[in-house]
């Protein structure tokens, strides 16, 4: 630090908290801070619920212990090899699938934009379905073919959707004909296929995290922690961007450049969280609008999707694996609970317009 620097102070304000280190400062609105504490709560209850439900169940005690180090030998071993990481994995691939859905929705001001409903899913499964299919390829491979896809399908749906710029429902348009391609292509890959690497790819395909271990959780959210900085060094030419791109190019942000960043790294999280446990499908679409409407923010923000997301995830996976006589894939629970909300989306703004 140098030696006239100001070190970081918080200010607390009657409608907001603001963090401030030199000329940046950050304002948290204060019931966007209550919402959020709210949420993390809500997640960590959730969690020890999850890590002491199962066929050996365990008590609050003998979980918190076990995090803490105090428990030794079985008890242990199942809390924080077995069941700790899938807990984990579902916390940071929902705020990972929170904040995508948020930087679409923001981008493209239109509550319907999804990774899923625009195909850059599906593009994804699409990647990590050749790899599985054709090479049988590793973890790192899959995480790269899933990547790849969802990347080609970005660019392509963005070049179709491009005349003299990119407008958000052409976008959205152009993306619903490319998911419903994209689809009958990993239909007919798995029809193709031999019959062991079909059923494997069609299980893993419904989204799952079971048998989600430490070393896809570390490399997962080491890459999602990345994209994450990334998307918050962006929000602020978002948050410009949602004004009008004129309005935005007045400010001094380069539109075109900031767009394709921002799919990107949209995409990116999305192929991530789908090549280490399959397609979950609906979080994004559900997140954002959920944290809207909690902060009684003007516009989405990343912050809450992110916490939003992390808890739907958990809940719906601990849904799938205790609600149902049999276990289900998170991804089953998901589309329900999206689908419905999908369906009330449309119909309030099918009213709207009437």
């Amino acid at each position: 630090m140098k030696p006239n620097a100001q070190p970081p102070r918080v200010e607390f304000g009657r409608r907001a908290l603001v963090l401030r280190h030199g000329r940046i400062a950050v304002r948290l609105p204060w019931r966007s801070v209550v919402v959020c504490t709210v949420l993390a709560l809500a997640s960590a209850g959730t969690a020890v619920l999850a890590l002491m439900t199962g066929s050996y169940a365990l008590s609050p005690g003998q979980v918190l212990s076990a995090l803490t180090g105090r428990e030794t030998g079985f008890v242990q071993e199942l809390v924080l090899d077995w069941r700790l990481p899938r807990v984990a994995a579902a916390l940071v691939f929902g705020a990972a699938l929170g904040v995508s859905g948020a930087v679409f929705q923001s981008l493209l001001r239109n509550p319907l934009a999804d990774p899923g409903i625009m195909g850059f899913t599906q593009g994804s499964y699409t990647g990590a379905l050749i790899v599985i299919l054709v090479v049988n390829g590793t973890y790192t491979q899959l995480a790269g073919g899933a990547l790849l896809g969802g990347m080609a399908t970005a660019v392509a749906v963005y070049v179709l959707a491009y005349r003299r710029g990119v407008k958000g429902f052409r976008l959205i348009v152009v993306g619903i004909g490319a998911s419903a391609m994209l689809d009958s292509l990993n239909t007919w890959l798995i029809l193709k296929a031999d019959l062991d690497q079909a059923m494997s790819a069609a299980a893993w395909g419904a989204g799952s995290l079971n048998g989600v271990s430490w070393d896809r959780v570390t490399v997962g959210g080491v890459c999602i922690a990345v994209l994450l900085v990334l998307a918050g060094t962006l929000s602020r030419p978002l948050r410009q961007m949602q004004l009008g791109d004129e309005v935005a190019a007045s400010l001094g942000v380069r539109v075109p450049l900031v767009r394709l960043g921002l799919i990107l790294v949209g995409v990116a999280l999305t192929a991530t969280v789908t090549a280490a446990s399959g397609p979950i499908l609906f979080i994004s679409l559900v997140a954002p609008q959920i944290g809207r409407r909690l902060t009684r923010s003007a516009g989405i923000t990343l912050v809450p999707a992110a916490f939003v997301g992390a808890l739907l995830c958990l809940a719906s996976d601990y849904l799938a694996q205790h609600a149902a006589p049999t276990p289900l894939p998170v991804g089953i629970v998901t589309v329900v609970l999206g689908g419905g909300y999908l369906g009330r989306l449309l119909f309030t703004e099918a009213r709207r317009r009437l």
